[in-house]
């Protein structure tokens, strides 16, 4: 994959993600990147209102429904030098359940297009889709807030990602006896032996040792950045580490704390006005924060 592809995601409603993933763009831009901000949240898009563009003529509606042939047709300049979006799609029924060979030929558009970073604001939770569509990511970052609720949902969401992909990857190369271990793992109350997932690989190995050791390789591969919004406290700041030691020690992942962003009342400021903080306010302690993070993200 040349370009970089950022993925961006929530467990949860109401921790920051679309406001993070304009302000980043808008971040990434200001330093010479071409970005393109793709909003996947189908059925409940709000980029374009972030980003304070009232009215546009082109989403992501147009495409699905073959009234143009490539994503390059419905790009919407934002007015912000390198920095254009594609507006996801609200007004067809249904949409969030999108079929798969829809959503693979939507993911091999995103693929391809010309742009030196593309950003895919993710909806929140874990259906099927979004773990799709940040599967083709190569950096994700799951934001989470300092609350344990939100870390217990962050970690249940990398889960998820985790059992899926090692699903498709079990499916794909001629290993589905295997599938009934991951069965079994989703219940470890009822399967204590299959607590983490060392206990899960080592009995998989038993069945099928080579696509078994191909399934580590992907588990190592797969480094979540974790990303702490709405912090207030250095305490806050530090909740990182609970996520971190849980992932670790259950499905064997190394994700990393990539930045924590503070409280500042002037995202709910730049929120009212419908205006990205950024340009509003681009000397608050978020904005400086958000920076700093597309400076991480290069």
């Amino acid at each position: 994959m040349s370009k970089k592809v950022i993925a961006i995601v929530g467990p949860k409603g109401g921790v920051g993600k679309s406001t993070i993933s304009v302000n980043l763009a808008i971040a990434l831009a200001g330093i010479g990147k071409k970005v393109i901000a793709v909003d996947l949240d189908l059925g409940g898009a709000n980029l374009h209102i972030l980003m304070g563009l009232r009215s546009f003529k082109h989403s992501l509606d147009d495409f699905i429904l073959k009234k143009v042939k490539s994503l390059e047709e419905i790009l919407i300049e934002t007015g912000i030098e390198n920095l254009s979006l594609i507006c996801g799609g609200s007004n067809i029924p249904d949409i969030a359940n999108m079929p798969f060979q829809q959503k693979m030929k939507l993911i091999n558009h995103i693929l391809k297009l010309d742009s030196d970073i593309v950003i895919l604001d993710l909806a929140a939770g874990s259906s099927f889709n979004v773990v799709d569509f940040l599967m083709i990511a190569n950096q994700r970052l799951m934001v989470t807030t300092p609350e344990m609720t939100s870390l217990l949902k962050a970690y249940t969401f990398i889960k998820t990602c985790v059992f899926r992909m090692l699903t498709f990857h079990f499916k794909t190369t001629d290993a589905q006896n295997v599938l009934e271990i991951l069965e079994k793992a989703k219940d470890p109350v009822a399967n204590p032996h299959l607590k983490t997932m060392q206990n899960i690989l080592d009995e998989a190995a038993k069945i099928n040792p080579a696509s078994t050791a191909a399934a580590r390789e992907l588990i190592a591969g797969f480094k979540p950045n974790i990303l702490i919004n709405m912090t207030q406290s250095e305490r806050d700041a530090n909740v990182g580490n609970v996520i971190q030691g849980m992932l670790n020690q259950y499905l064997g992942i190394f994700s990393s704390v990539i930045t924590t962003l503070p409280t500042d009342p002037m995202v709910k400021k730049a929120t009212l006005q419908t205006k990205p903080v950024m340009l509003v306010a681009p000397e608050s302690e978020f904005s400086i924060a958000v920076r700093s993070l597309a400076l991480q993200c290069l």
